[in-house]
């Protein structure tokens, strides 16, 4: 931890592949070992970063949450399937956030007070915050305010998680104001040097509106997942939440290191080699689509082989010589179009941007705070439901490069027959749902398979704080529930409330790591018992 955290990983060559870097060094300076960076360098290569990191909770989430399950003709899942988690298990989690974030506290003490970086101040705290709340919705009490004073303090307390969520809630404001100064001189003052990103931005292309949009979306995530707990001041800036999906992309593309992370963990590798082929997917999430629960054009666009003899799914856990291999062509991997370098779904191909925060999960975030209420989001629910499902049509009918063909893949077409297809079903027609408790259920259940291989661990998030998606606790039958049939759990649904502090904060940190945490019984501050 104390190599991954607390020394700024400052190297030019990192960022990017960027080589220009002999104006930032001495000359006496060994070039292959560089001392400093700039802003312009640091930005770009910790945004692709975060999509790398994305990725890895992703894979993390669905394996919890019943998105993805152990396929045929492998073995050793271990503590995949039992929940019997040890430190090392997902360890990455920790290690590729502490290092990500690192990138970005670097970019904040080095612009901080600086009009001219007020860009790349406030978009660093705004990445700061997302990936701090992803932390504490993994592991709830992380070191926060003693982290990334490098060698002043390489064994940094743990903050409580509550305080961390106060502390990162008031940084997204910081943030918004530190644009809003931005913006204010490049408009007001005819001699602005205020820094534009331009192309640097590989997140939203310098459209700063835009980092204000992801900053209040961020705002709203930690405001609901603290309800009840927490309170927050409500203040968003007035352009809204995100009307878009938030999606990195430095130009991914067929070369070693340089694919969207996503396709080349579950599709396929840059030189034409199969991907992780020993996870397939999962019966629960699967029944969303094929009739059992909800019929869904969205499986056709998702699934290899959907509706046809070579499609395979299982059930976490199963591992008997009767479960079907993952198809060589993966899982994920859409074979209703031809060109797997520019598909649909959600392996859209090599060079496909990789999602931060999608539209339809902001849609779903303002439905269900404005049905809760007190956070500061008002408008129709139902519109903003419906808006949320026609946004996951969207993003999965979405080609890579960004076009579309609506002739075999529209999306508001296919929208309307899934209404037509489930006439009764308050989980497609919110109207229909004649309580809160049911109205919420739609919301969250839309929300899960909207997510589905998209941003997972927020399904992951979601489940542990509200028990939507609806499972039957103690089924066997994976249509009814996606726990492990080897769970080894103590809880009724059979599931893990959380997994472990990494064996890197075993080995550097123990005498300030929280000690006594079991996945099954230490719950995150927001999951209510």
């Amino acid at each position: 931890m104390k190599k991954l955290i607390y020394i700024s990983m400052l190297s030019c060559a990192v960022a990017l592949g960027l080589s220009s870097c002999q104006k930032y060094l001495n000359i006496n300076d060994n070039p292959n070992s560089a001392t400093s960076s700039t802003p312009e360098l640091m930005l770009p290569q910790a945004l692709t970063a975060t999509a790398a990191l994305e990725n890895t909770y992703n894979t993390m989430g669905a394996q919890l949450v019943g998105y993805m399950a152990n396929a045929g003709g492998y073995g050793g899942f271990g503590s995949n399937v039992t929940y019997s988690y040890g430190n090392g298990d997902y360890q990455g989690v920790w290690t590729s956030s502490y290092d990500n974030l690192t990138d970005y506290q670097w970019i904040i003490n080095n612009t901080e007070g600086n009009l001219d970086y007020s860009f790349y101040n406030g978009a660093a705290k705004v990445m700061k915050a997302l990936i701090f709340q992803q932390l504490v919705d993994t592991y709830n009490n992380v070191p926060y305010s003693d982290a990334f004073k490098e060698t002043e303090n390489l064994t940094p307390k743990y903050d409580d998680a509550k305080a961390v969520y106060d502390s990162i809630y008031a940084l997204l404001d910081d943030a918004l104001a530190t644009i809003n100064k931005g913006q204010a001189d490049l408009s007001d003052n005819d001699a602005s040097n205020v820094q534009e990103f331009g192309k640097k931005d590989v997140l939203f292309g310098g459209k700063m509106d835009d980092w204000k949009k992801l900053a209040n979306t961020v705002k709203l995530r930690i405001a609901i997942r603290a309800k009840g707990i927490l309170t927050f001041n409500n203040n968003y800036d007035a352009v809204g939440f995100l009307d878009k999906d938030a999606l990195v992309n430095p130009g991914y593309q067929i070369a070693s290191g340089k694919q969207n992370p996503e396709y080349n963990s579950w599709g396929y590798t840059y030189d034409g080699s199969t991907a992780n082929r020993a996870w397939m997917t999962c019966t629960f999430v699967s029944a969303f689509y094929d009739g059992n629960k909800l019929d869904d054009y969205r499986g056709y666009a998702i699934y290899n082989g959907f509706g046809g003899s070579g499609y395979v799914i299982n059930q976490l856990g199963v591992e008997s010589n009767s479960v079907a291999s993952a198809p060589s062509a993966g899982s994920w991997i859409n074979t209703y179009t031809d060109d797997k370098d520019n598909n649909i779904g959600v392996l859209k191909g090599p060079s496909a941007s990789m999602p931060i925060i999608t539209l339809a999960e902001a849609d779903f975030m303002q439905a269900e705070a404005a049905l809760v209420g007190g956070l500061g989001v008002s408008g129709d629910v139902k519109t903003y439901f419906d808006d949320g499902v026609l946004a996951s049509y969207k993003y999965l009918y979405k080609f890579s490069d960004g076009t579309n063909d609506l002739t075999d893949w529209d999306p508001e077409a296919d929208y309307e027959a899934y209404l037509e297809m489930n006439p009764n079903s308050y989980l497609v027609h919110y109207d229909l749902a004649d309580d809160n408790a049911k109205k919420l259920e739609a919301i969250l259940t839309q929300k899960y398979i909207a997510l589905n291989m998209v941003n997972s661990d927020q399904s992951w998030n979601d489940f542990r704080r509200t028990a939507y998606p609806k499972i039957t606790n103690g089924s066997s039958n994976g249509v009814l529930t996606f726990a492990s049939t080897q769970s080894t759990s103590s809880r009724t649904d059979k599931l893990p409330a959380r997994i472990l502090y990494p064996t890197t904060e075993l080995s550097y940190n123990n005498d300030n790591m929280p000690k006594d945490i079991n996945q099954f019984t230490s719950r995150i501050f927001w999951d209510p018992e």
